[in-house]
């Protein structure tokens, strides 16, 4: 509770805590404080991020037809008491085999579990319970095991027996044959009762630590570094560290034992770091922050053949796998752009997009091998492609040899630049997203409305999957072949840019 004056929170009982807010002051206390006292500072989930969050919860509700006989606690999420209420008669109900949903709240924390199973024991008439909760990933992560030690640390409060503590993930798996989907095979539950009960025995301290904190008219001073980082990205990361400097420390890239090291020196800014310390070739770079060019990099732009395409392929992950032969998360080819660039300068544009909710892989490969001919350079940036076409030649043996000869040539601009030309603006990230801007300052991707992968995978998902609205599922049709026009195009400029720098500095 705060004073509705200053915001500062009043020294009455602490506010109640939820298993994500456990999780959030696991990571980090101011976390968890401007969370309960300050949640407008928090930058919103970005596209990519929301997505995540929206697969869990569809996977989430899948889960349960895993249980046929469930019955989901209707009450919302605000409707605390309701829910509770109508959890503890579910209960008690033993025609009741598994609970959806089920509300908890003890030692101050409220909790909603995913899955309860009654477990009956024949010999005492008794009835146990195994605690699941659903998970969109394909293995065991410690922040699982910390979710479920909050979550039986209030089940086990209230009364309830458990017989044991489970993780209900994805399976790779699992090769989907077309038909129903096999449910007990597309999910794995691991019984992780004992690492529960070991992170179980230190939940107590913890929210004793936690309750205490939150009483306090100041969030703690704890300072941003790799915490902010794992397990998750905070939402504070950009109000934390509004008053860095532009060069603060922890903006070096890569692996950040050396931060830590340079940090407990006194070190706060990256030119404050010494010339003899070891840093990466990028982190020197960075350190150095000026524009460089190897000599080298003419000769290797130039060595690309006419007609030069450039080619960005975008897919999709179904955890739900719709396809026969597919695995859950296997990456589908749902759409490729070709910017193609001829000896005289003209440049043409090819693209495809499948846009039914139908095996994409077929029409996506005999569009793609049409559009690439036999003859010219095929510019990338990054092994994804080639990785793709790879895989692809092993599913569809039809179409291998004309793979094996693309292949052969695929020209990958990221590791030329990454080896041969460094610009401060990229402040050591090679993504294409940030050396667009830095050498193509007219040319960058703020404009679009899909700016990145992950919101494009997502995007797709929605228009061939959920969107029934024929004018929606156009403008996002639309968005999505600008966000994949770009890419390729991003790469022609790259290339023209870069070999007009090269021809400036030659005497």
């Amino acid at each position: 509770m705060a004073d509705v004056h200053t915001g500062v929170p009043t020294r009455f009982a602490p506010p109640r805590l939820s298993k994500s807010k456990f999780l959030s002051g696991l990571q980090c206390h101011k976390r968890l404080y401007l969370e309960i006292h300050q949640p407008t500072l928090a930058t919103p989930p970005d596209a990519s991020t929301q997505a995540i969050l929206d697969m869990g919860t569809e996977i989430g509700i899948l889960a349960q037809r895993r249980f046929r006989d469930g019955v989901l606690v209707k009450a919302g999420f605000r409707q605390r008491e309701a829910a509770i209420a109508e959890t503890a008669a579910l209960l008690q109900d033993p025609m009741v085999s598994a609970i959806f949903e089920g509300a908890f709240e003890y030692d101050g924390v409220f909790v909603r579990v995913d899955i309860l199973e009654r477990v009956h024991n024949s010999e005492t008439g008794t009835s146990s319970w195994r605690l699941i909760e659903v998970k969109s990933s394909t293995r065991v992560k410690d922040v699982h095991l910390d979710d479920l030690s909050i979550q039986s640390h209030v089940v086990q409060g209230v009364g309830l027996r458990l017989a044991a503590t489970c993780l209900m993930h994805i399976d790779t798996g699992y090769l989907y044959q077309g038909g129903e989907v096999e449910l007990q095979t597309l999910f794995s539950i691991e019984d992780v009762s004992e690492a529960v009960t070991d992170r179980r025995g230190r939940v107590p301290e913890r929210l004793i630590a936690m309750k205490a904190m939150l009483l306090n008219s100041e969030p703690p001073e704890i300072e941003p570094d790799q915490h902010c980082h794992t397990p998750y990205e905070c939402p504070f990361w950009a109000h934390c560290t509004k008053e860095k400097p532009q060069r603060w420390i922890y903006f070096l890239p890569g692996k950040k034992e050396i931060v830590g090291q340079l940090v407990r020196q006194g070190i706060m800014t990256i030119d404050e770091i010494p010339d003899d310390t070891r840093l990466s070739d990028v982190q020197r770079k960075v350190k150095d922050n000026v524009e460089w060019t190897s000599s080298e990099l003419g000769r290797i732009l130039r060595s690309v053949s006419y007609p030069i395409h450039h080619l960005d392929a975008e897919t999709v992950m179904l955890a739900l796998p719709r396809f026969p032969s597919t695995r859950p998360y296997q990456s589908l080819p749902v759409q490729w752009s070709n910017h193609i660039e001829l000896e005289s300068g003209e440049v043409m544009h090819q693209e495809f997009l499948h846009g039914e909710a139908s095996e994409p892989r077929r029409r996506w490969a005999e569009a793609l091998i049409e559009s690439l001919g036999e003859k010219g350079s095929i510019v990338v940036y990054s092994a994804y492609e080639e990785a793709l076409l790879r895989q692809l030649a092993e599913t569809f043996p039809e179409f291998k040899s004309a793979f094996k000869a693309i292949v052969k040539r695929l020209w990958d601009l990221l590791p030329v630049i990454k080896s041969h030309y460094y610009h401060p603006d990229f402040n050591g990230s090679y993504s294409i997203k940030s050396v667009l801007p830095a050498v193509v300052p007219s040319l960058g991707y703020g404009d679009l409305t899909i700016q990145e992968g992950g919101q494009a995978a997502a995007e797709y998902y929605r228009m061939v999957f959920l969107e029934s609205d024929w004018v929606e599922r156009d403008s996002i049709r639309q968005a999505l072949l600008r966000y994949c026009a770009r890419d390729t195009l991003a790469m022609v400029e790259l290339r023209r840019v870069l070999e007009k720098k090269t021809r400036e500095v030659r005497p």
